[in-house]
């Protein structure tokens, strides 16, 4: 069959950043903010991210938490996101996110009573406008966007500073309808959005390449117009190099942007799920070789900016800081069982007077005996 001449319209290319390579090596000058103090500081909240999750999922073994998703391997993402953020900017998180809630001031204790089923829930003391915890997959994606259309528009009527919404999310939800629809209308719109993709190479038990052709996540913004960056999401001063600078560009009313952060989930999906069902051994052992806190801590090393010493005086700090907030968190005065109800409703619907007051009536019955 003759083929006939084609013409080439357009073409793209994804680039990819690094500044840490996977020895903790320097494959380039690092940026003005990486000083030896900012460095030190993200080991530091890494280290901490960790060692809530570590304290989470054992909480969740001994019936104390309910379902928890842990971050461990994927610290560099969420620290970074979190520290690149302004207060006035609005975080329109997922659920794997203990990092960046901690740079949000979001206190420890808040985490665990969050997934511990406290009915406060996300009612979090710092910061207000964020966007609650989303569990289903990208439907945060198109808040964002909402909120994005939002501060745009405020800002065009008031000529105040554009603030910058910030969506994150893992790989799998870019399968998601929702995930395309967001960014078609962020790139319409020219919206001030970062979608963050923490690419951990595994949507539960589904791995990236079963779950899509593309050769890389990051291209799937060029349908939407967007520009996108891949880099190495395990080390911390790659991505927050990328997220400030798509959150200046955004501010600067340049429109939204996509990074995706190539990283390993190094634990289970959940508390809920076995990993090792569907994942080798041995592709776990090898990931474990490049994950985040390792290759910074060795980065710092070799600049004389860490040692044993220092290291063994933090993991004190960092035990003290646990202890604490373990105990705020256990003394922190339980909810009525009516609480179901008075933070679903803002008026308590008639069909469900009955089981209120029988609530209410249990539990002035136990505290009396």
């Amino acid at each position: 069959m003759h083929k006939p001449r084609l013409q080439l319209q357009t073409s793209f290319d994804i680039a990819h950043l690094q500044f840490l390579d996977k020895q903790g090596q320097a494959t380039q000058p690092l940026p003005d903010f990486a000083t030896p103090d900012w460095l030190t500081y993200c080991l530091r909240q890494m280290q901490l991210a960790r060692m809530v999750d570590d304290r989470a999922v054992k909480l969740q073994r001994t019936g104390r938490l309910g379902t928890y998703p842990s971050t461990l391997g994927q610290e560099a993402i969420g620290i970074a996101t979190g520290n690149a953020l302004m207060a006035e900017d609005i975080y329109c998180p997922y659920y794997r996110e203990t990092g960046a809630f901690l740079e949000r001031g979001v206190l420890i204790e808040e985490i665990l009573a969050n997934w511990g089923g406290d009915e406060r829930g996300q009612n979090f003391q710092h910061p207000r406008k964020d966007l609650p915890i989303c569990v289903p997959i990208a439907t945060q994606m198109l808040h964002a966007a909402g909120v994005a259309f939002a501060l745009k528009y405020r800002h065009q009527q008031s000529n105040q500073p554009l603030q910058v919404a910030v969506a994150s999310s893992g790989e799998g939800a870019t399968s998601k309808g929702d995930f395309y629809e967001a960014m078609n209308l962020a790139g319409v719109w020219k919206l001030p959005m970062v979608f963050v993709v923490n690419n951990n190479q595994w949507a539960i038990s589904v791995s990236r390449i079963a779950q899509t052709a593309t050769q890389t996540i990051a291209q799937k913004a060029i349908a939407a117009g967007i520009p996108a960056l891949q880099v190495d999401g395990n080390d911390i001063v790659a991505v927050a190099w990328a997220v400030r600078d798509a959150m200046q560009r955004a501010r600067s009313g340049e429109g939204p942007a996509l990074i995706e952060a190539l990283s390993y989930r190094l634990c289970d999906h959940t508390t809920a799920d076995d990993a090792s069902r569907y994942r080798s051994a041995q592709e776990l052992e090898q990931a474990w070789q490049w994950e985040p806190i390792k290759r910074l801590d060795s980065y710092l090393r070799a600049q004389d900016l860490w040692s044993d010493a220092k290291q063994q005086d933090m993991e004190r700090e960092l035990a003290q800081v646990m202890e604490s907030a373990l105990n705020n968190w256990e003394s922190r005065t339980p909810e009525p069982a009516t609480a179901i109800f008075d933070h679903l409703y803002a008026q308590l619907p008639a069909a469900f007077y009955e089981q209120y007051d029988q609530l209410r009536d249990e539990q002035a019955g136990a505290e009396r005996e």
